[in-house]
């Protein structure tokens, strides 16, 4: 069921979290991403949401890797025992088959993504250089249910407008596949 983000209220500090790469497994500390703006990324292998966007996403990430002043992750959360499409080692494939290149992170425990308030796949938090929240929302207009080429414009300009000191005007929530709690694991609405 198609769920919206929480849109978090702007200002808040980014959450501290040291997470695997699934494809090293090498642990990325949110302090690793000290002194450059952020962008996380919360996705998943099998949300339809996440898989029209994840080319566009691809190419998002190597256009933001090429600048030092950005540091991007992606972290999934979903319930890997109830859907191994999101297990680490078949999100590693599917990060090396896209091209990512950017770390992705396995949240087990899923305490990072209640503590992001991350609601859905995909959901994307930009951070500024001090690890405080400036954009929240979707990547693009992009959906499942649309021809709407996939930009990553939303994203792209909440980037570029942090990194020369603005405020990012237009903030739309993200739709997408809920994060896929493990029981008892949900956060108190």
């Amino acid at each position: 069921m198609a769920q919206q983000s929480q849109m978090v209220e702007l200002g808040s500090a980014m959450p501290t979290f040291a997470l695997p790469n699934v494809r090293t497994g090498d642990v990325v500390r949110s302090s690793d991403l000290a002194s450059r703006v952020n962008v996380v990324a919360f996705i998943c292998n099998h949300c339809p949401y996440v898989k029209r966007i994840a080319d566009g996403l691809a190419l998002f990430g190597r256009h933001v890797a090429n600048d030092g002043r950005v540091a991007m992750v992606a972290i999934s959360s979903n319930d890997a025992e109830a859907y191994p499409d999101d297990a680490p080692a078949k999100l590693a494939v599917e990060a090396d088959d896209r091209g990512y290149a950017f770390p992705v992170l396995y949240d087990e425990t899923q305490e990072v993504a209640a503590a992001f308030h991350a609601a859905c796949t995909p959901d994307f938090f930009v951070y500024d250089d001090e690890h405080r929240l400036v954009y929240r929302g979707r990547f693009d207009e992009a959906t499942p249910g649309n021809d709407v080429e996939v930009t990553g414009e939303d994203l792209r300009h909440a980037v570029r407008a942090t990194l020369v000191g603005e405020p990012v005007d237009d903030q739309v929530p993200s739709m997408g596949c809920g994060i896929k709690w493990i029981p008892g694991n949900e956060p108190a609405q």
